[in-house]
């Protein structure tokens, strides 16, 4: 079955990267929330950290859209629902429009445009440039006739004799409007970090950079102009007649989630599939919380162990008490720096932080990524959670390394092939009912991962049960004794 959505709509392009989408998107967030304005946003391609930010900025949950982790069908049920009761859906793009994994353009830009039938706005670097702005913008509109620009927002005008020679060129030759003009030297700089943007949740000084960015495209957007643009997408068609997750019967476990300053890598469709699985969830913050709480499984996502390895090390009993749970069977998810956590230690330009030690292995921070990009993996156990055979996709991004591994106590998870992995042949560990990996999985696109993992958590809390029952049902019959 297939149902029909009107969603106002637009997508937020440029031409290359560092044009200043990620700053025009930021702020045409803030000003048309600031408005009234319900704005859905979404981020094209795998990325956890621009989607932080824009969740801020529109006070609602950012969703990835990406054309290797997800089929059609889940990524256009994915938009639609998430965006079905906002006023507009706005999708920041990634690299320049037409940049994919191939000379296609698999994976690009223009091609989420395509698949949502989205109205396109080119955002237009302009420096040391006036009327060749104008052929770029024509070069984009013409190179894919399926795509379709409606309107040109110039970013890194001069002044006023800079800004008429650009409008006037992309007006008469393009025949396209020009919705906004940032000027040059904005007093806006986003702050980076290895992996991209700082996280949200890291720096609330950093919320002054976007206020910022808010005012500005405020002052020089034609909101209303945009708008309607994203009025003027047609309904989109959406497939209904498939689940994402099989709720379970039975006992409800509690899932824990790590999930603070140093571990935020985390879809929110992954965390909405293990509830809709028939699971409870707990977030757990590392740095402060003494001792595991009650749970059935754990769910370690990404992040910054690397950047926190003095806190982690000092919360002492914390680590001990994730270290013997896990001796005792306690099934634990980990993805890259959640699977860095569960080593034996991280080194950091020198410095050596001791960290929960359950895997024996050590992590080695290093300036350049040990592995970047999609993922396509094979499963070698026959784990509860991905089976000998499983084929899975995903995408990694680390620059920690592994040594010293000691596989006489551990199995690989994956044979690689695409991406690199532990060491460009095998990734991810098996310890126990642990299973950890760099690889970051998408639910939508692994659709049978948070059934596993409730399975595996629920059939853990009812052993548990059993082995309480057991102990209280002895210690009666001495008693009666």
């Amino acid at each position: 079955m297939s149902k029909s959505a009107y969603i106002p709509r637009l997508v937020i392009a440029a031409p290359h990267g560092q044009s200043g989408k990620t700053t025009v998107t930021l702020g045409l967030l803030g000003a048309l929330t600031g408005k009234g304005f319900k704005v859905q946003p979404f981020k094209k391609g795998p990325d956890f950290i621009d989607p932080g930010w824009l969740s801020v900025m529109a006070r609602r949950s950012c969703r990835n859209l990406d054309c290797y982790l997800l089929d059609d069908p889940s990524l256009l049920r994915s938009f639609a629902e998430a965006a079905q009761d906002a006023d507009l859906a706005i999708v920041e793009g990634a690299m320049g429009l037409y940049d994919g994994v191939d000379r296609e353009g698999s994976g690009s830009t223009a091609q989420i445009a395509k698949k949502l039938k989205a109205p396109v706005i080119l955002v237009l670097d302009c420096r040391r440039m006036t009327r060749s702005g104008a052929a770029v913008v024509m070069g984009f509109q013409h190179f894919d006739p399926e795509v379709r620009i409606a309107g040109v927002i110039l970013n890194h005008v001069a002044g006023q004799r800079h800004r008429r020679m650009l409008e006037d060129c992309i007006r008469d030759y393009c025949g396209l409007p020009v919705l906004g003009v940032v000027p040059k030297n904005s007093g806006i700089s986003i702050p980076n970090r290895h992996l991209g943007l700082i996280p949200a949740n890291e720096n609330e000084a950093l919320a002054k950079v976007f206020q910022r960015a808010t005012a500005l495209m405020m002052e020089n957007l034609d909101l209303d102009a945009i708008v309607k643009l994203a009025q003027q997408a047609p309904p989109l068609e959406y497939a209904t007649d498939f689940e994402y997750t099989a709720a379970a019967r039975g006992v409800r476990p509690t899932i824990g989630v790590l999930r603070d300053q140093v571990f935020s890598f985390y879809y929110p469709e992954n965390l909405e599939a293990l509830t809709a699985a028939g699971a409870d969830l707990v977030y757990i913050d590392s740095l402060t919380e003494r001792q595991l709480p009650d749970i059935d499984a754990l769910f370690i996502g990404g992040g910054f162990p690397e950047l926190f390895g003095e806190e982690l090390n000092r919360n002492q009993s914390f680590l001990q008490s994730l270290r013997e749970r896990i001796e005792a069977g306690l099934p634990v998810y980990a993805e890259c720096g959640g699977m860095v956590f569960l080593g034996r230690s991280i080194e950091v330009e020198g410095c050596k932080y001791p960290l929960v030690g359950a895997l024996p292995f050590e992590g080695i921070w290093g300036k350049k990524p040990q592995g970047h990009g999609y993922t396509l993996l094979e499963s070698l156990v026959d784990h509860p959670l991905m089976p000998k055979g499983t084929r899975v996709k995903g995408h990694e991004f680390s620059h920690i390394r592994l040594v010293n591994l000691d596989m006489s106590k551990m199995k690989f998870a994956y044979r690689v092939e695409r991406g690199h992995g532990i060491d460009g042949q095998f990734d991810g560990l098996v310890y126990k009912n642990v299973f950890a990996s760099y690889n970051h999985i998408h639910a939508l696109g692994t659709r049978e991962w948070a059934p596993r993992l409730v399975s595996l958590a629920r059939e853990y809390a009812q052993k548990r049960q059993k082995v309480t029952f057991t102990v209280a049902d002895s210690t009666e019959k001495k008693m009666i004794l």
